[in-house]
């Protein structure tokens, strides 16, 4: 059986991932967190998140990697992909060049990123 959330977010930095994980929480989001791209992408179908919040850089296998994969899966390709990028937002083979739905530099603000996700989603159920 699959459990539904709201969010999955897929960032290895800790401190990134726990402020991530108050800040929509506290708004009511219901979020799944994984460190690494490769073992989340192995989850997605399961958890069936409504958004994924990406980081770029990641352990083994890059944010880019992983949305790459999400878009040539036929059934997950329409999933909204918020990035965070402390990397440069365009030029070649930049964020700014991949199927992100939107992008994020990191530092962000809480607040801009409590937008975006609203955006995005609508309002928490």
């Amino acid at each position: 059986m699959s459990h539904v959330i709201d969010i999955l977010l897929i960032e290895d930095e800790p401190n990134i991932a726990e402020a991530v994980r108050f800040i929509l929480s506290r708004d009511g989001w219901s979020l799944a967190h994984w460190h690494e791209g490769g073992e989340a992408l192995s989850q997605i179908a399961h958890l069936r998140p409504k958004l994924i919040v990406l980081d770029v850089m990641l352990p083994a296998r890059s944010g880019l990697e992983v949305l790459e994969a999400l878009r040539a899966d036929h059934a997950l390709r329409h999933l909204p992909v918020l990035m965070l990028t402390a990397r440069g937002m365009s030029g070649r083979g930049g964020i700014s060049s991949s199927k992100a739905d939107r992008v994020l530099a990191k530092p962000f603000d809480n607040d801009e990123l409590r937008r975006i996700v609203r955006d995005m989603l609508g309002a928490p159920r």
